[in-house]
């Protein structure tokens, strides 16, 4: 019995490691799509509205300052992105071990690192990644992989509708919306994903780390106080986290 146990822990562990290796080359992929993606939404948003405002059509050129250092700059967060993908990736695969469920989350993990760095370098939480995963999470969990199909309906309703009375709340006593719309979009996905016992965990860690980074940075003067900061990645973290690392946890039995 002992023998099966190693076999089966050697199984996981050399899972985990090929997964972690083939992670790599999609953290490239990865990269290609936050640095390509919101200039091409950015150009189709502006032919769009040049139609609807019976402009001529024009072209945009990116500016070509300081290219050399953008290019260093750019290979180092190349290769940061491959780690962090990897790293995430292999842990992935040892919690879940060989079979669809570690198939389903790489995918799930792979796209809130997108949609994560996209929003925390455009403030943009692009609905061409969100709501593909949102419908995707519903369909997997027709299929009663991470939770049962109404569980999976309702998350997704419970966590825009929650983030809706948020933005909502905060736009009629400071007369701003507090929330971006895709950030309503992003928590419905992932109550899609990991049903509506999720969401508490998830608004509560995403808040908590929100709250701590934006008073750290303010104390070391790397932001201002009416500057704005993107959500998105907090909440893919918290999701992420309450999915994978503490999965069956929620607020109701703590």
């Amino acid at each position: 019995m002992d023998a099966i146990f190693t076999s089966l822990h050697d199984q996981s562990l050399l899972f985990a490691l090929f997964t972690a290796v083939v992670a790599i080359p999609v953290g490239f992929l990865i990269n290609a799509a936050v640095a390509h993606l919101p200039m091409i939404l950015e150009r189709q948003w502006q032919m769009q509205a040049r139609d609807v405002l019976g402009l001529p059509g024009g072209s945009t050129t990116p500016c070509r300052s300081s290219k050399q250092r953008r290019n260093r700059t750019a290979s180092r967060r190349q290769v940061c992105i491959a780690l962090a993908n990897s790293l995430l990736s292999g842990i992935v695969a040892l919690h879940f071990g060989f079979g669809w469920s570690a198939v389903l989350m790489l995918m799930l993990t792979w796209g809130l690192l997108t949609m994560s760095l996209i929003d925390a370098e455009h403030l943009l939480l692009p609905d061409i990644l969100v709501l593909p995963l949102l419908w995707f999470g519903l369909v997997v969990n027709s299929f009663h992989q991470f939770a049962e199909l109404q569980e999976a309906l309702w998350g997704a309703v419970a966590g825009y509708m929650s983030l809706w009375c948020v933005l909502w709340l905060s736009k009629l006593i400071t007369g701003h919306e507090g929330l971006g719309r895709g950030d309503l979009k992003l928590l419905a996905m992932l109550g899609a994903w990991g049903g509506w016992q999720i969401l508490p965990l998830t608004i509560i860690l995403a808040s908590t780390m929100g709250v701590a980074v934006r008073l750290m940075m303010i104390w070391l003067h790397r932001a201002e106080r009416s500057e704005p900061i993107p959500f998105g990645p907090y909440l893919s973290v918290a999701g992420w986290s309450a999915l994978v690392v503490m999965p069956g946890v929620s607020i109701f039995n703590l």
